[in-house]
């Protein structure tokens, strides 16, 4: 019996888990045609914190400081095993932070 196997599609460079600046585990996984951020580990454990959309090294979308409670227009970039993480308020006040694969 030989079975035929389909070729697995390629994920995503932004899917997977992340370590975020403040040490938490976020997860970013496909939710419908976007890629939701949701944090694994810390106090906001469970909260979705983020909606991206995009494809190679570049995201667009919101992102949510739960500590905050504000949310931000937000972009995300892969270099490498990081992820670049921006949110900005206005395109001018914005910040940014470094998360590394895990």
């Amino acid at each position: 019996m030989v079975a035929t196997l389909a070729p697995a599609t390629a994920a995503e460079p932004i899917v997977g888990n992340w370590k975020t600046a403040s040490g938490e585990t976020a997860v970013i996984a496909p939710c419908g045609p976007d890629f939701c951020v949701t944090l694994k580990t810390g106090a906001h454990a469970g909260m979705q914190i983020g909606r991206m959309n995009g494809g190679g090294e570049s995201y667009k979308g919101e992102i949510t400081d739960p500590a905050a409670d504000k949310t931000y227009a937000g972009s995300g970039e892969i270099k490498g095993d990081a992820l670049v993480m921006k949110g900005c308020v206005l395109a001018i006040f914005c910040k940014s932070q470094t998360w590394s694969r895990l």
